[in-house]
């Protein structure tokens, strides 16, 4: 199969250092190896949402020498997707409604690999009828088993995952409506073609979920690759959440020198005047096996 790969901001804030270092990981995987790269804005978290910033991302990107091969694919056009992958799990009796609190799972999970371990509270929980129903809002929650989920990441390696133990249930569609991430990534990957996911490691323990996703719903899946993050003077990862520093579209050329030097490549014995200059050789140069899979900070 053709490469296909791509790069799926969300846009909560202009584009970041640690959001380039992602962007370039991805785009320089699939060029050298003559595929295809898409962009897909992740817009299906509206109150996080920052009025512009897809279109600021865009634009920093343009200025970078990024191409894309297709038109955006913009999340929030994708709904009717993403219900009809939810009827599928729920005419497999995989789903269940959840109506805990995050102070109740708090009190009642154990500490996992992303916080507090869903404790399964509302698996057995009898359903009131309709009519004398709490009128409490719920969340869908996707049933996981006791069993371990395996991939090879071309970074770092196996790794394994018990999904149960590790993250219990998760949600595939938040109680205030949105859909999650997980499912809507895992939808989308499938509608785009994607081949390859090249992707900080902040969402590496993401990934067994989004297999066991895939797996269920009949979709085929990815490699991927997780590239070290790239973290601040206190060991925080940049993010648009924490409000890190924007790219710099004056000096593109210093921008991407400094991302691929986070990224271990070989540098330009001298310094490109152009970016178009600087995209000829780190096409040429690109070797994954360079990055340092005992960089990472997740």
């Amino acid at each position: 199969m053709n490469y296909r790969g791509r790069f799926a901001p969300s846009p909560s804030g202009p584009l970041h250092f640690g959001s380039l270092v992602a962007a370039m990981g991805s785009y320089l995987d699939a060029r050298s190896r003559q595929g295809k790269w898409l962009i897909r804005i992740e817009n299906i978290d509206p109150p996080r949402e920052v009025t512009g910033a897809s279109g600021k991302i865009l634009r920093t990107l343009e200025s970078l020498g990024f191409e894309w091969d297709e038109p955006v694919l913009y999340q929030s056009t994708r709904h009717a997707a993403y219900l009809e992958a939810i009827d599928t799990l729920q005419n497999k009796a995989l789903l269940y409604e959840c109506c805990c609190s995050r102070s109740e799972i708090q009190e009642r999970g154990r500490v996992g690999a992303e916080g507090v371990i869903y404790p399964g509270t509302c698996r057995t929980r009898v359903k009131l009828p309709s009519a004398k129903g709490s009128g409490r809002r719920h969340a869908l929650r996707l049933i996981t088993h006791d069993q371990t989920v395996s991939f090879t990441d071309g970074i770092r390696g196996i790794l394994n995952q018990n999904i149960v133990r590790e993250i219990g249930d998760f949600i595939i569609k938040r109680a205030d409506g949105h859909f999650a991430y997980q499912l809507a990534v895992v939808v989308d990957d499938a509608y785009q073609g994607i081949t390859d996911v090249v992707r900080g490691a902040d969402l590496l323990t993401s990934t067994p979920r989004q297999i066991y996703l895939q797996r269920l719903l009949g979709l085929p899946t990815p490699s991927y690759k997780h590239l070290p993050l790239v973290t601040d003077t206190s060991g925080r990862k940049l993010s648009k959440q924490h409000r890190s520093d924007p790219i710099n579209a004056a000096a593109p050329v210093v921008a991407l020198l400094a991302a691929l030097k986070f990224l271990n490549q070989p540098l330009p014995p001298e310094t490109p005047d152009t970016v178009a200059e600087f995209w000829t050789w780190a096409i040429a140069q690109w070797n994954h096996s360079l990055i340092n899979s005992n960089n990472y900070n997740n």
